[in-house]
């Protein structure tokens, strides 16, 4: 059978360096060839706009779109079936107050196009006084915020809430929102690059243009009904004297669990889903069918559904988030 060839792999990570980006990704997880302003690393991706490769194995050098074509649900799970990968997962840097932006969900995009994009944010570091935005002040409908665009006051009608390492926020598509200077955060989302910029704080680029606007095609997909209650609070899981379990955050495209590993645990896989393991902290391996893989801080790998039974090793405490299809 073609899925015995199929190992925990990792990637190449797909970095973009948009302008509010800073350096924290390369600092932080000890990675070489990243641009001097790097806001995203795309980690594990199906997307054409940023496609992963694989960098460890006998399959290096094929791109994960090219094993779900060729492997399908053994590879991600048959809840995936045979689509393409259907999440994707990043690192963000957020030097600079991203764009104030909202993505559709899976009805406005079938009505309007573009691709749909619920999101998941899992704050990793954040400076003392960080914070994000999360909806629209209560009441602000389509004319109202119509108004403050038009009269340069958007600003006034933008919620902001604090964040801190190891907060949660959900962002279903329809929500206005916008990552806050000086937070780190790994985003699991679905794969999607759809992205209406409201408004970008007046910024321009290197060559003085400013960067496009969006507004009538966000104006077709906010939800203004939101009431941006976006803050997740995590759960306890059953575990073990191994691994404490915490579920992060759920909804009907991906379930994020943490697991926090304090010695040799025996995982078990399900062919209804694949895992995917981000290091958060800390050390460990990643043993199966024979293949080891090392997990060190910012370290992702891709675990196929069709393998049953996974070995991680810490070398004395890991931090793991687990992201798989609900």
């Amino acid at each position: 059978m073609q899925s015995e060839r199929l190992y925990p792999l990792l990637f190449d990570p797909v970095y973009k360096d948009y302008l509010w980006g800073g350096n924290r990704i390369a600092k932080m997880y000890g990675r070489t060839g990243t641009p001097g302003i790097c806001a995203e690393s795309w980690e594990i991706s199906a997307h054409p706009d940023g496609p992963s490769v694989v960098s460890n194995g006998p399959l290096a050098g094929r791109t994960l779109a090219d094993l779900v074509r060729e492997h399908g649900p053994a590879l991600q799970g048959s809840r995936a079936g045979e689509a393409l990968f259907p999440l994707l997962i990043k690192i963000i840097d957020a030097a600079k107050d991203l764009s104030v932006q909202v993505h559709p969900d899976n009805e406005s995009a079938a009505k309007y196009g573009g691709e749909p994009k619920t999101e998941m944010w899992y704050v990793l570091d954040a400076v003392s006084d960080a914070s994000l935005i999360m909806g629209l002040q209560p009441g602000t409908d389509a004319t109202r915020c119509r108004r403050a665009i038009d009269a340069g006051e958007l600003e006034g009608l933008l919620r902001w809430q604090e964040a801190k390492p190891a907060d949660v926020f959900f962002i279903p598509g329809g929500r206005v929102h916008a990552l806050g200077t000086g937070c780190l955060i790994l985003e699991v989302q679905q794969n999607s690059n759809t992205t209406y910029r409201l408004y970008d704080w007046d910024r321009v680029d290197a060559g003085g243009r400013a960067r496009q606007l969006h507004i009538e095609k966000a104006f077709e997909v906010i939800q203004w009904q939101d009431d941006g209650n976006a803050r997740v609070s995590p759960q306890p899981l059953p575990g073990s004297k191994e691994v404490e379990k915490t579920l992060v955050c759920e909804s009907p495209y991906f379930r994020v669990e943490k697991w926090t590993v304090r010695g040799a645990l025996d995982a078990t896989g399900s062919p209804e889903t694949f895992q995917a393991f981000f290091c958060a902290g800390g050390e460990a391996t990643l043993e199966a069918r024979d293949h080891v893989v090392k997990l060190t801080a910012g370290t992702s790998c891709l675990v196929p559904a069709c393998i049953d039974s996974l070995a991680l090793q810490p070398a004395d405490s890991c931090e793991l988030l687990r992201v798989s299809l609900p």
